[in-house]
């Protein structure tokens, strides 16, 4: 988008320098691409600088499309996991008046990136969205953050149009027992409305870590055990993996963490045994268009490596007759 308007005296003389330096004209670019598929306004005096804005607008265009169709060439991921970090930084770099505007920044973003997920064809999307560590941070950014939840969630219930539109299902992993009744109820109603939609699923860690998830899911198993509904030779890891809150997911294939930080903080240990993992040094409210190219290429160029790991690590499943064998216990959930 573009209009016009009068500068002053001073303006118009930077103004003059600037639009005829070829690296100020680069930066402006580089600032459209980085805002992903929408742009930001910028406002120009003469019928030069729209023409060089829109050929910048037309080469982003350009770039963006023509890596589209070079990553649907080659194997998609089903399944992206996310490890959104650097929000907390990027209020701090951004001098914002509180932490939690930079989370609501990662929140919007967030949103930005399941459509470009959805447009690639990825199918499912799990998030780390809050881990029960984060319970330690200061208890006025916990508050904060579980109010932020509250009115994020609140809003995507209330949209029904939106919900009915994009078919998207929800489910939320976690020990959500940790959370306030009020958000637990609003959860419980987001994926009671979304349960049967087909167009694709979004997992939404929180409160989570994958010790609390192992830890439940062998609690389940040693409560099966003791009122006798389970054999000992039916306690496999099939079975484990059933008592996961992933049960019903596929593994992801890519897991990208940005920020710069260079490890998993307990996210997904189970389920990313032999995922491809993709570190960037981007803070999450930052994470554009372009970087989620860059770690999608990454994975294709190491995606037959990972298949052959996923098929050596698959685990064999029961028959029908010992699935059916198993209902008394899957009912203990």
């Amino acid at each position: 988008m573009m209009g016009y308007c009068d500068v002053d005296e001073k303006e118009s003389v930077w103004w003059n320098t600037a639009r005829n330096d070829t690296a100020w004209w680069h930066s402006i670019a580089k600032a459209i691409i980085k805002s992903g598929p929408t742009f930001t306004v910028f406002f120009v005096n003469d019928v030069r600088d729209a023409a060089r804005l829109f050929c910048c607008i037309l080469l982003t265009n350009f770039v963006q499309s023509t890596l589209f169709m070079l990553i649907l060439f080659l194997h998609v991921p089903y399944h992206i996991a996310f490890i959104m970090d650097g929000n907390r930084r990027f209020a701090r770099r951004n001098h914002l008046d509180h932490v939690i505007h930079g989370h609501e920044k990662g929140f919007q973003q967030l949103a930005k990136v399941l459509e470009w997920c959805h447009d690639f064809g990825v199918r499912e999307v799990t998030v780390y969205a809050f881990s029960i560590e984060n319970f330690k941070r200061n208890s006025d950014e916990v508050e904060g953050l579980m109010k932020l939840a509250e009115k994020m969630f609140g809003r995507l219930l209330d949209d029904k149009e939106k919900l009915e539109e994009k078919q998207i299902a929800f489910r939320f992993f976690g020990n959500v027992a940790l959370l306030s009744p009020r958000l637990r109820k609003l959860l419980a109603q987001i994926e009671l409305k979304t349960r049967e939609y087909s167009n694709g699923v979004v997992n939404v860690c929180m409160p989570y870590t994958s010790r609390d998830e192992i830890t439940r899911a062998f609690e389940l198993v040693r409560m099966g055990k003791e009122k006798g509904l389970l054999e000992e030779n039916q306690i496999t890891e099939w079975l484990l993996s059933r008592c996961l809150d992933s049960r019903h997911s596929t593994q992801p294939r890519l897991l990208i963490r940005t920020s710069g930080e260079k490890r998993l903080s307990d996210f997904l240990l189970w389920q990313c045994s032999c995922s491809h993992v993709y570190f960037d040094d981007v803070l999450w409210p930052e994470f554009n268009y372009l970087h989620l190219c860059k770690a999608i290429m990454s994975y294709q160029y190491y995606d037959k490596i990972i298949q052959v790991i996923g098929r050596n690590q698959a685990s064999s499943e029961p028959s029908e007759e010992e699935r059916l064998a198993l209902q008394p216990f899957f009912g203990l959930r």
